[in-house]
């Protein structure tokens, strides 16, 4: 599989992408450059960080913004705050999507990536509840086929957690550890999944996205991408088989730039694999 880069946007921290099936496009974000993108072009620039976003039924976006979710019309460039989450000043929205029934998950993490001063939020349009508490970085978020069993890495646990899933209520129980990722192929950022039950992670400083079997804890297959960052991967296209994946320069010292100057990316691989929708909100 050969990856392509799509556009050269030197993001600082590229995240978030959202496929919009209605009319198959794809959004992301440069969470610290406070940026959205739609495909290859600058769709607003806002102000304040933008962890996570996911479309609408009504066509506009759901964005995480640094403590609260946002509904945004991107004809009218006008936002109208949904809810204000309760967080400390040291903490920001960092990854999210919608779950199969509409509701809006993110989680919040600590600015400065130390503490577990972070929580992970269900929001359905009308009531925010506290799912769980003590997490320090809140990223990688997926669901199984049949939606009973959801997958989420808080990235320095260095592991995949799984839980029973309620789609109709949104209740979480049982939570398990389904396979921990070697420090070797770096940290495990955003996350998706395909409809064969497998899950594909991108690696922060492993220049590579990752594909496992979360049932066995088995690695089936690693993806290079030429950005060391690799931050979050999501399916696309019109067979939803293009997979695509965000990239950062964040952090990166002179000498990495030099090794991945197209660090900051947004990158294109076509695969064998059908994955899963990017659900919408509402």
């Amino acid at each position: 599989m050969q990856v392509k880069l799509i556009v050269e946007a030197r993001a600082t921290l590229g995240e978030g992408p959202a496929w919009d099936e209605k009319t198959q496009t794809l959004y992301w974000l440069d969470i610290l450059e406070k940026r959205i993108y739609a495909g290859t072009e600058l769709l607003t620039q806002v102000d304040e960080f933008i962890g996570c976003l996911a479309p609408c039924k009504n066509g506009h976006l759901i964005l995480g913004k640094r403590a609260s979710f946002v509904e945004f019309d991107p004809v009218l460039s006008q936002q109208t705050v949904l809810v204000t989450l309760d967080e400390s000043a040291t903490n920001r929205v960092n990854d999210g999507k919608c779950d199969p029934a509409g509701r809006f998950l993110a989680g919040t993490m600590d600015m400065n990536e130390k503490d577990p001063t972070g929580s992970f939020y269900s929001f359905d349009g009308a009531s925010t509840r506290t799912l769980f508490r003590d997490v320090t970085i809140s990223n990688g978020m997926a669901w199984s086929p049949d939606y009973k069993t959801f997958y989420y890495i808080d990235t320095p646990t260095c592991e995949v957690r799984a839980y029973d899933y309620d789609v109709n209520t949104g209740e979480i129980a049982n939570r398990r550890r389904a396979f921990e990722v070697p420090k070797s192929l770096g940290w495990a950022d955003g996350m998706t999944s395909d409809v064969e039950g497998n899950l594909w992670i991108a690696m922060w400083g492993g220049a590579q996205v990752t594909r496992w079997d979360p049932r066995t804890g088995q690695l089936l297959e690693q993806i290079s991408v030429p950005a060391l960052q690799s931050s979050c991967p999501v399916f696309g296209g019109k067979d939803r088989n293009e997979l695509y994946v965000t990239s950062a320069r964040k952090g990166m010292s002179e000498a990495d730039l030099n090794k991945y100057p197209l660090s900051g990316g947004l990158f294109k691989v076509v695969t064998k694999h059908e994955g899963m929708p990017t659900f919408e909100f509402g």
